[in-house]
């Protein structure tokens, strides 16, 4: 059944398709629960509400408590397997990087786009809580039909958005137990993603010595002025040909306009192609030293904390199933890789074959216009009951 030739895909997406109001009931459920990453609170009231909807569904339900961040629900569906190979990961998060009372200005709600297209809109939609309910849909459609014949795990993450401090270890001990990770990301575009690029978080802090600009100007040392020669020497670790980005995002420091500043402070974002690049990166950033006769002192905190999603044989297999399915729907199904991450990252560096972007299609994810599209919902939903169903 390589080629998912087995697989009724027509018949998959006319289930999907009739199941669509209540993917999407369930969808602007989830939304209007809302779940930033910071609010345990929050999060968890989400995953309740996930956690009823999957026993509903007749899940059996393990909650990984925790105490500074949200829980972490996972729900296994389908047979009792002890092979690995007759076992998937369906993998996604409940948080989002909308504070509580954004609804308030961008409410959860069904209108069309300025095309015409029908939406649906609100914060945390496209990324991911859509590709949660889509999952939920996908294993109905399969359990309806009797075609749910492996076991599925799915593992619903609490703090994504903030890079997984928790759940991490969680995802990568559930993955070496699957032979296959499916990623609830959106799509890209219309494409699935194959490949994504590693991240890392640095944090530069400089210590100077604060003194009156006008009276005793000599007598200071500026870690202002010596933060700025930092961020020309960390923005030259930019290596565009390997794919290597380092963008310094946040600064801060200083009292006064007539204080030589005493602090100095710059948040960093990497990013790296290839697991490979990730110790010369860290080295780099080890090896900075704070400018000779500036008189600062200078710390150096952070590291790469995703690994790369490289575009592996496993994923591709994984590809080639998926362009299999589509293709009895006569779609044109592509991939692509992307510079963001996912915990898919963590899988992949694994070993674990993953697709990633089996989620929603749509626009805006963590701004204002947050979306997506409802044309395609039923089409990804039974493509993705189609991926799970069998080998």
């Amino acid at each position: 059944m390589g080629a998912g030739s087995q697989i009724p895909m027509r018949a998959l997406l006319a289930g999907a398709r009739q199941k669509q109001a209540e993917l999407l009931e369930l969808a602007m459920r989830l939304v209007r629960v809302e779940s930033p990453s910071d609010d345990k609170a929050a999060v968890d009231a989400c995953v309740a509400l996930a956690e009823e909807h999957g026993k509903a569904l007749g899940a059996r339900v393990k909650r990984h408590k925790q105490k500074a961040w949200g829980d972490v629900l996972e729900l296994r569906f389908g047979p009792r397997r002890a092979k690995a190979e007759a076992r998937v990961l369906l993998l996604g998060h409940l948080d989002t990087v909308w504070p509580v009372g954004t609804l308030k200005t961008m409410p959860c709600r069904i209108a069309p786009d300025a095309a015409g297209h029908e939406r649906l809109w609100g914060p945390g939609t496209l990324d991911m809580k859509v590709g949660v309910a889509m999952a939920f849909t996908a294993l109905e459609l399969l359990q309806e039909a009797g075609m749910l014949e492996r076991e599925v795990v799915v593992l619903l993450n609490s703090e994504e958005e903030v890079g997984s401090p928790v759940s991490r270890a969680v995802t990568e001990k559930l993955a070496g137990q699957c032979a296959a990770v499916y990623v609830l990301e959106p799509a890209q575009g219309l494409a699935l993603k194959t490949a994504r690029k590693g991240t890392g978080n640095w944090r530069i802090t400089v210590h100077g010595k604060a003194a009156h600009a006008g009276v005793d100007f000599t007598q200071g040392r500026s870690a202002v002025l010596e933060l700025a020669r930092q961020i020309e020497k960390v923005s030259g670790f930019t290596d565009l040909v390997r794919g290597t980005t380092v963008n310094v995002g946040v600064i801060g420091g200083g009292s006064k306009s007539n204080v030589v500043a005493a602090e100095a402070w710059a948040e960093v974002d990497v990013r790296i192609a290839r697991k490979a690049h990730g110790a010369g990166v860290e080295r780099k950033f080890a090896g900075l030293k704070a400018t000779r006769g500036s008189g600062c002192e200078l710390v150096v905190e952070g590291g790469i904390n995703r690994p790369p999603m490289e575009r592996t044989r496993g994923t591709v297999k994984l590809l080639r199933r998926a362009l299999a399915l589509a293709a009895q729907l006569d779609w044109e199904l592509g991939d692509a890789a992307t510079g963001g991450a996912s915990d898919g990252n963590f899988t992949s560096a694994l070993g674990v074959a993953t697709l990633d972007g089996m989620g929603a299609v749509g626009e805006g994810a963590h701004a204002v216009h947050e979306s997506v599209v409802v044309e395609h919902l039923a089409g990804r939903t039974a493509l993705l009951a189609g991926m799970l169903a069998g080998d």
